[in-house]
């Protein structure tokens, strides 16, 4: 799954598939003792993503003696994307409706702008401009909760 950024992460697609397919499993697994707690589905996905590369990173370690420093250091900056992931998606549902649904629909779904206009019945200045508050607003939320 592209959203996941396993191949990237572990840089063999025969591994990242296999590791994709785990990362479901797992989240099937696991889905009934899922709670929102206010995070979205998806950064949940991704923790599992980024817990199942680490653990990739450690079987690969124990595989070749003498560089079990790698899975540490690839380990911390997963987790940090995955909660950088985790706070944008809480602040793009803590968006007005109108620019949520162009966000999602731009970045998630990844329509062009003039599907999305075509869907809202609105022009495409409309929507580019729904786009830019959204992204100002986002990028000011950001900051703020960075400061």
């Amino acid at each position: 799954m592209r959203g996941l950024g396993v191949a990237r992460r572990v840089g063999d697609r025969d591994i990242a598939e296999d590791l994709t397919s785990d990362v479901f499993h797992k989240a099937l697994a696991s889905l009934r003792n899922y709670e929102s707690r206010g995070v979205p589905f998806a950064a949940w996905l991704l923790r599992i993503a980024a817990n199942a590369v680490v653990d990739q990173y450690k079987r690969a370690a124990r595989e070749a003696p003498g560089s079990e420093a790698a899975p540490e250091a690839a380990a911390k900056p997963d987790m940090e994307q995955a909660e950088h992931r985790a706070r944008l998606f809480r602040l793009v549902n803590e968006l007005p409706e109108d620019q949520r649904h162009v966000i999602v629909q731009r970045f998630v779904e990844q329509r062009s702008i003039r599907e999305i206009a075509q869907q809202f019945g609105r022009s495409d200045g409309a929507v580019k401009q729904l786009q830019f508050r959204a992204l100002q607003n986002l990028r000011a939320r950001m900051e703020g909760a960075n400061a």
